[in-house]
């Protein structure tokens, strides 16, 4: 190990087929511009998921998952005004971008058109190396001042990390196809995504319907704000809400008919798809067409978006419902989300079990090739 690196630990896979398992591996140290800081939390996201198994068919190995990572600095770099030492700061799912194109010019990072486009917090060719980056299943992050962003002191930093990834998902889109006050928004998928946005939704004013496969989940989500909560497997109670919905969130992460939720939307209504990012069935076009129907795609949001909704939550009393975990349980969490979830909302790493995990202790942890930079 140089002079200009540090050790982290931290728990990874090397093929989809594996399990994830206790890894160490050196990032640099904190540079000009960069923030390192101690990692507390971590939230556990479906697309961890997706990325281990390589389910997307664009998985880097070794792959070291997390992109909604909470912490304490430890070290800033020169020029770095936006922290100190000791403060509480998160990093979401990107951690560089060209900075120079129109999308980073207007704070949104995520639709980044530099010659590499944005970075990924883990899975991302780094800029200007090419080398794989490393999330937040690890004990030390380091990222660039413009991508960190700053946990509120009303914000347990437990409940932070979702926000920045479940939470800004959700957000982004009602923000930009302007959700109204007293407008009706639905949400398909009341999971990790869904439950923010449920709460978000009321936030910003909207009468929330909530769309669930079965009523297992039913008091827990109207006390989350939700005015209705409909079983979309009931054909009778999907038909009493048909052509009612303005907007519609659709947080399913895996293929299914999209057909049934068009029927949802009035005139002009939006419909915005932030979970399956696999395929959907073939439907006809017609009642699109017929009622002037919007079918769109978002993707996360720009690092300005993403510190507004962790403002917002902070004003608003808005949290995750999660569950902390113990990093060796990890894998057990996975297959239960593979499984259709185990009944929480999000799952949340508690990064000190790292720390006092065995094979960290004894210096056991399996050796990853490639030293990763911290930022591009």
């Amino acid at each position: 190990m140089s002079e200009d690196t540090i050790k982290v630990y931290g728990f990874g896979t090397q093929a989809k087929n594996k399990d994830l398992i206790p890894v160490v591996f050196l990032r640099k140290k904190v540079g000009k511009g960069e923030v390192a800081f101690k990692v507390t939390h971590c939230g556990v996201c479906h697309s961890d998921l997706h990325q281990v198994r390589n389910d997307w068919g664009n998985t880097q190995y070794p792959c070291v998952p997390g992109h909604e990572v909470v912490g304490t600095v430890t070290a800033i770099g020169e020029g770095v005004s936006k922290v100190k030492v000791g403060d509480v700061v998160g990093v979401g799912c990107i951690v560089d971008s060209c900075q120079e194109c129109d999308y980073c010019e207007a704070g949104e990072e995520n639709y980044c058109q530099g010659e590499k486009g944005a970075t990924l917090t883990y899975n991302g060719p780094m800029n200007p190396d090419g080398t794989n980056t490393y999330g937040g299943y690890s004990t030390d992050l380091i990222a660039r001042e413009e991508f960190i962003l700053k946990v509120p002191e009303e914000i347990d930093p437990k409940h932070a990390g979702p926000i920045m990834c479940a939470g800004i998902t959700v957000y982004s889109p009602m923000k930009h196809w302007d959700l109204k006050e007293g407008q009706t928004l639905g949400v398909a998928g009341i999971g990790g995504l869904g439950h923010m946005a449920v709460q978000i939704g009321k936030a910003l004013g909207a009468k929330v319907v909530a769309f669930t496969r079965d009523d297992s989940k039913e008091d827990e989500i109207l006390k989350m704000g939700a005015d209705k909560v409909v079983i979309s497997t009931d054909d009778d109670q999907m038909k009493a809400v048909a052509g009612s919905l303005d907007m519609l969130i659709n947080t399913i992460p895996v293929p299914h008919d999209l057909a049934p939720y068009i029927s949802l939307m009035k005139t002009d209504g939006k419909i915005i798809v932030v979970g399956n990012m696999v395929k959907f069935p073939e439907f006809s076009p017609a009642s699109l067409v017929f009622s002037r129907i919007t079918l769109a795609g978002s993707l996360i949001g720009g690092i300005r978006q993403t510190q507004e909704i962790l403002d917002l939550c902070a004003e608003k009393d808005i949290r995750p419902s999660i569950k902390l975990i113990d990093i060796k349980d990890i894998n057990s969490v996975f297959e239960a989300l593979a499984n259709g979830g185990d009944g929480h909302f999000r799952h949340v790493i508690d990064m000190d079990t790292l720390r006092n995990h065995a094979a960290i202790q004894s210096d056991d942890a399996t050796k990853l090739k490639d030293p990763v930079r911290a930022s591009g």
